[in-house]
This record gives structure tokens, C-alpha cells and sequence, in this order.
């Protein structure tokens, strides 16, 4: 077996995996189809989800599940853009982790908006002018970000999915020597974060770390000046066409932030591996055991409840707060909605959708 036969094998698999991918397209044209004459959504995460479990459940060759997923999640954005091709908002700017995020979801081809905050990117699905945002909620380094959480109980949108992406710096620059580079841009926070690696790498050497806005800003000017590098993520890197040198340099491989996938009037079915995120203006907080009596109703029916945030409300002078709650289980699980109809008038569903997806 010689190199030039094993390439000719792939170009063959290539073929036909090329064949059967315009094959699946093809379905997808009319799925879509049957989509618009029914007037129904086009991104369904939950069902995307039933066919990632599928196939790794069916998996006996070399590809993980992380793998798995990453082929077929691009695999499904571009059939929804088949289907019909959606506008995406995110907290900018581009090449940023959000970006990142997105393009998990939506791949590469969607038409993208990079927005300056996180009130933009509520606003601009808000008014229409596109169809899903992408924002952070949470890291788990460094906890929760505020912002998002007090615009959802602002405006009126619904959580159609999650994104959890773990937080990956690379090391880009157009110099293969480490000696020769005099300046490293990023993020304060990213230079923090990757320390062992500069430690290890730059010790001794004449180089200054220059903070800026954003890494990918960092990797903008790493890409047009010589003998700089930048700290950024990979699609910053793609974005600039800065060489990536070094993957993976942070010293923690454990960072993961967590994105909200925001939508107007988006409902998903339950999928049997959903999450459900409430806000509970609870009245007569003040008063001993309101808050307690209304976590019970949770433990009594079973169910479990994975995050509890509070927030001032912002009522006068007095100290007064609204909660956040996110849960195990599906709006429409009858143990949830037993608990939801007993208080209605405190409650505000936020959505349900696929853990992790």
C-alpha cells in the first residue's frame, strides 16, 4: 500500500460522501418546502439533537462524539440556509468568542451581524431585523454576566437553544520565530490566562505585551504588522488570516462559557433531555419562607433545579429582588407545569431547549 494509493481511496470516498451530502441536501429542498407551506420553523434544535444521539450511538469507527457533532452541526447550518436562510445576530465584535458560538450553531454560510452590546443584540431580534441573537451568560471561571440576565426580564424574547464552548486561546503570528517577535496583543484577562505559556515561551527574551480591546482586535494587528503575535481565538485567526502557531495555550483547559440562542416566539418540543429557564417575581419576599415555600414546590415534584440567580427588581428605595431559576425538564412536563400554573402570576417562562446543544 503506497501513499499515492491511499490518497486515491480518499479522493474516492470524497466522491461519494459529496454524492450523498447533495443527496441530503436535496430532502432538505423539500422539507423546506413543506416548512413554508406550513408556515413552521426552520431550526429545530431538538431534533438535532435526536440525530447526534443517533449516530453516536450507532458509531464503531475512529470519530468521538465531540467530532461527530462538529461535522453535523455544520452539516445542519447549512441545510437550514437551504431551507431558508437566517440572519444572526451576536455580541461583537468579529472574530470574538460569541462569533464563535455562533458559528457553531449557524456555520459558516449564515448571514451574521456583530452588534456592540448585549442590549443591542436583544433589540435587534426584538425588532426583526434578524431572526436569532447569540449572547454569554455565564462562564465558569468567572461567573454570570449581569447584563444578559436583567434584559431577559426586560424584553419580551424566548431562549430557543444553549451553546456551551469550551474557551481556547491559539497563539497567531506571521513570524516562525519566537525571538524575532517584539509584541504580543490581547486581552488583559487573555494574557491571565495563558501566563505558563508566556512564561515558558518568552522568558528572557525582549518582547512587550501590549493590551488591547479585544483579541480580535489583537489578531487584526498581528495580521498587518511584522514580527508581532497575537493571543486570540481560532476564528479571530481565520478572520485576519494571521498563521496559527500554537493551539490550545491557556493554562486552564477546563474554561467553558456558556451562550444564549435568543429568538421571538420560539417554542421547542421536548426532546427528553431539556432544560427549562423561569424568572420568579415572587410577592411578599420580605416576608420569612415566600422563597423557600416556592423551592420546595420543585423538590416535592421531583424536580431538579441546576441554577438560582437573584437581581435586584428595582422597585423604589427598597431592597427587593426577582430570581432567575433554571431546571431540569421540559415546560410541558406536567410536574413543571403544575408548578408554573400555581404561580402564574409570578412566573415568566423564558423557554425550554436541549441541554448542551
Amino acid at each position: 500500500m503506497t501513499l499515492e494509493s491511499l490518497r486515491n481511496d480518499i479522493d474516492t470516498l470524497d466522491d461519494q460522501l459529496l454524492t450523498l451530502l447533495n443527496q441530503r441536501m436535496e430532502l432538505v429542498r423539500k422539507v423546506g418546502e413543506l416548512k413554508r407551506s406550513a408556515n413552521t420553523v426552520i431550526y429545530r434544535p431538538e431534533r438535532e439533537k435526536q440525530i447526534l444521539d443517533r449516530l453516536h450511538s450507532q458509531n464503531t469507527g475512529l470519530l468521538n462524539q465531540a467530532a461527530i457533532e462538529a461535522i453535523f452541526l455544520e452539516i445542519f447550518a447549512v441545510s437550514r440556509n437551504l431551507e431558508l436562510p437566517e440572519r444572526v445576530s451576536y455580541l461583537g465584535p468579529e472574530g470574538s468568542f460569541t462569533h464563535q458560538a455562533a458559528e457553531s450553531r449557524f456555520g459558516a454560510m449564515s448571514a451574521y451581524m456583530a452588534l456592540p452590546t448585549i442590549r443591542s443584540v436583544f433589540e435587534s431580534v426584538e425588532t426583526g431585523r434578524v431572526r436569532f441573537g447569540v449572547v454569554p451568560i455565564e462562564n465558569n471561571q468567572q461567573g454570570i454576566v449581569n447584563e444578559t440576565i436583567d434584559l431577559l426580564l426586560e424584553k419580551d424574547l424566548r431562549i430557543a437553544a444553549e451553546a456551551q464552548i469550551p474557551v481556547h486561546f491559539t497563539f497567531a503570528t506571521q513570524t516562525e520565530n519566537l525571538a524575532e517577535i517584539t509584541h504580543i496583543y490581547s486581552k488583559d484577562i487573555a494574557f491571565r490566562q495563558c501566563s505558563k505559556f508566556l512564561s515558558d515561551s518568552f522568558d528572557g527574551l525582549n518582547v512587550e505585551f501590549v493590551p488591547v480591546e479585544s483579541t480580535s482586535k489583537a489578531a487584526k494587528l498581528a495580521g498587518q504588522q511584522p514580527k508581532t503575535a497575537a493571543i486570540c481565538s481560532t476564528i479571530a485567526a481565520k478572520l485576519f488570516d494571521v498563521p496559527v502557531l500554537f493551539d490550545n495555550i491557556e493554562d486552564s483547559d477546563l474554561n467553558r462559557t456558556r451562550f444564549l440562542i435568543l429568538a421571538k416566539d420560539f417554542v421547542n418540543q421536548p426532546s427528553g433531555h431539556d432544560k427549562t429557564m423561569l424568572i420568579a417575581r415572587l410577592a411578599n419576599t420580605q416576608s420569612p419562607g415566600v422563597l423557600a415555600e416556592f423551592l420546595q414546590e420543585f423538590n416535592a415534584r421531583g424536580i431538579n433545579l441546576t441554577k438560582i440567580e437573584s437581581r435586584p427588581l428595582k422597585d423604589g428605595a427598597t431592597f427587593r429582588y426577582w430570581f432567575l431559576l433554571e431546571c431540569e425538564g421540559h415546560a410541558n412536563d406536567p410536574a413543571l407545569r403544575d408548578v408554573m400554573d400555581q404561580y402564574a402570576s409570578e412566573v415568566k417562562l423564558l423557554g425550554s431547549y436541549v441541554r448542551g446543544v
